[in-house]
């Protein structure tokens, strides 16, 4: 079955515009240009535009998708896996947080009492769901499952004003790190500022700190293409920036 671009946007609720764009950026060309110079879809661009809009869903920058997609090694079932792993996994989140408020509801109304520790605990095993699906089987596999079941651990005994502080320094890696990459010179004054950062980010997670075991995560940032896509998801090279730079900030490689 074919579309022009007037019914494809009215199937998957997006604007005529934005079919245009796509088209213009190369992301999404129609199939053809009938006689008339109208854009004709058919299945094969509506199963791509279906990716590009999963990977919006995630909130994949829309320059990364177009090299997501547009790759001669882009696998369209193992990307649909996924997009359902990743989407089950948040529903897990929010399934955990709405258990969360309910129970803080019932302490409300005086029906049932929670602790401190009990009012984070969403968010605690929040964290801990989401660095184990970014981190945990390659971490597993190089520093073993007691290192990564202490530093679980560990996020679950956070205080809050702990957890604030392991956020405000995951934002401030992110907000660092991409004015360093500006730069261009890992050896910046700014970009090994985004080093340290980056470092005392782990240690809220690490019960001692190694610069081989640093220096060995940020060369996964970089053969993982998972990993990479986490720091490149904003701006692409910035993944193998950052492990330049921790490279440069433990001074073990000469």
């Amino acid at each position: 079955m074919e579309y022009t671009v007037q019914k494809l946007g009215e199937i998957a609720g997006i604007s005529t515009r934005t079919l245009r764009y796509y088209d213009e950026i190369g992301i999404l060309k129609p199939a053809r240009i009938n006689s008339s110079g109208y854009r004709i879809y058919g299945q094969q661009e509506v199963d791509r535009l279906q990716q590009i809009l999963f990977y919006k869903e995630l909130g994949i920058k829309l320059e990364t998708i177009h090299q997501i997609v547009t790759s001669p090694t882009f696998d369209e079932t193992k990307a649909l896996a996924d997009h359902r792993s990743q989407l089950l996994d948040k529903r897990a989140q929010l399934d955990l947080l709405i258990a969360n408020v309910e129970k803080t509801i019932l302490s409300k109304e005086g029906r049932m009492t929670m602790t401190s520790n009990e009012k984070f605990e969403g968010f605690k095993q929040k964290m801990i769901d989401q660095n184990e699906k970014t981190y945990g089987k390659e971490i597993r596999e190089k520093y073993g499952d007691d290192t990564v079941n202490k530093s679980n651990a560990k996020v679950k005994n956070m205080t809050q004003s702990q957890h604030n502080e392991v956020k405000r320094l995951s934002e401030e890696v992110q907000t660092t790190l991409a004015e360093a990459f500006k730069t261009g010179d890992p050896s910046s004054a700014l970009a090994q500022k985004a080093a340290d950062l980056h470092k005392q980010w782990l240690m809220c997670y690490w019960s001692e700190y190694s610069k081989e075991a640093h220096e060995n995560l940020a060369q996964m940032y970089v053969d993982d293409e998972r990993f990479t896509m986490y720091y490149d998801k904003e701006t692409p090279g910035t993944a193998e920036f950052l492990k330049d730079a921790i490279y440069v900030y433990t001074g073990l490689q000469k």
